[in-house]
């Protein structure tokens, strides 16, 4: 039988006669009664289908998948050496029609990750460090006095608020060789942050505007087309994020990243997967997923470059890494936190891992081995080379976790220090 989603303010009883050979139901004496009080009367039901008329909840049954549920297959390879492989993008912007060349992996904004010293050490690399929002314009005056050469490996970071915006103006305006831009905030669906894009869009017609986070399809398109040029996807996959746990709002970072790219692409748009990577194989994942742009929180903490004070704990060193909506950062920047919210993150300790050069080396090198596998000879060809495997097991663990090398190093050092 023919069925369809009805509005009930507007339905005609001549279609749905046409269609389910139905006569209008009577009103009842109650039902009338209603109606000339001027109260609104209940909902009516479908007599076909028994189903009230209003909007229900919807359980979509599509599983969707994270990285450790799924693996790479490998493929037919004509490489010979993993130095064959072409780590390094060039990609042209939607709306601010710059180029840029580079490794398109970002050092998160997080005050203990994005800092001016890890921007300095990533630019080596040709990364890009998404400087976190609490320096200062004297802050920024001081750091670009002293690496001029760094500014276009940087984004000035702020959210959607009036003063935040305002100091990335007064930076910018100081500061022309900032490319990139940054607007984040943690729910990348309000008209607010769309609006917010519009201004600064208007505002800088030449700089490269990164915005989120956000996890479908149609909000990648609103922001794209608002003016944004780059999409943060990614809502609770951190590693000191626990929005899902407040919230119970999420989406599990490989689909997001599939649906978020998929979408982007078609306007040519692109993608940054924000959270979730452990690991130089998740990294893989995401690029292999489609996003353009991986961007790393945890992986980049407990460095030298990280900041925070290492804190000495039975004989081993360690580094503070905290969320940016946790308890501890709202307490640092804000005061505390406000009455009418709760913290959506927390803070932890990590393991002292020395300079973050010997990290991103690690990283680049599982990204590279990645492509070998499948047959890319460059970054760019990595997504239309992947297919993905579900699995119930990535990794056998009898042993316990293996520390990777940078970590192994550290403790080495500890030992004979």
């Amino acid at each position: 039988m023919y069925q369809q989603r009805l509005d009930t303010d507007k339905f005609s009883w001549d279609f749905l006669n046409a269609r389910l050979h139905l006569s209008p139901p009577r009103q009842s004496t109650a039902h009338s009664a209603i109606c000339c009080l001027g109260r609104k009367p209940p909902p009516r039901r479908d007599r076909a289908t028994k189903k009230s008329c209003v909007a229900m909840p919807r359980i979509e049954t599509e599983v969707r998948l994270d990285f450790k549920d799924v693996l790479i297959r490998p493929k037919r390879s004509t490489l010979k050496s993993r130095s064959q492989v072409d780590v390094q993008r060039e990609i042209r912007f939607l709306n601010s029609k710059r180029t840029w060349s580079g490794v398109p992996v970002i050092a998160a904004n997080m005050d203990t990750v994005g800092t001016f010293e890890m921007a300095v050490e990533l630019a080596k690399l040709e990364f890009i460090t998404c400087v976190h929002k609490h320096y200062t314009p004297q802050d920024w005056a001081t750091f670009a006095a002293k690496h001029p050469d760094v500014l276009p490996t940087v984004a000035v970071s702020g959210g959607s608020s009036a003063a935040d915006v305002e100091k990335i103006t007064a930076i910018l305006k100081s500061h022309p060789d900032i490319r990139f831009i940054c607007l984040d905030v943690a729910n990348g669906y309000s008209e607010v942050f769309v609006q917010a894009v519009r201004n600064v869009r208007s505002a800088f017609p030449e700089h490269t505007i990164i915005a989120g986070n956000v996890v479908t399809g149609e909000m990648v398109e609103e922001l794209l087309l608002s003016g944004a040029d780059i999409i943060k996807v990614g809502i609770g996959p951190g590693s000191v994020c626990t929005t899902r746990k407040q919230t119970g709002v999420g989406y599990p970072q490989l689909s997001a990243v599939l649906e978020c790219a998929d979408a982007a692409h078609g306007l040519n748009g692109h993608v940054i997967s924000d959270g979730g990577c452990t690991c130089p194989g998740d990294v893989a994942k995401a690029f292999g997923a489609g996003a353009d742009f991986v961007m790393l929180g945890g992986m980049l903490a407990g460095h030298d470059e990280s900041g925070g004070d290492k804190i000495e704990m039975n004989g081993k060193l360690f580094k503070k890494f905290y969320g940016m909506s946790s308890s501890e950062a709202m307490k640092k920047h804000n005061g505390g936190v406000a009455e009418y919210r709760a913290s959506e993150g927390k803070s932890v300790t990590v393991p002292y891992r020395g300079p973050v050069s010997g990290t991103c080396k690690e990283i680049l090198g599982g990204v590279r081995s990645t492509c070998t596998y499948v047959g890319a000879s460059k970054l760019k060809e990595i997504s239309k080379r992947t297919t993905f495997i579900r699995v119930s097991q990535q990794l056998n663990e009898v042993f316990g976790r293996a520390p990777n090398e940078q970590e192994e190093q550290v403790s080495k050092k500890q030992k004979t220090g």
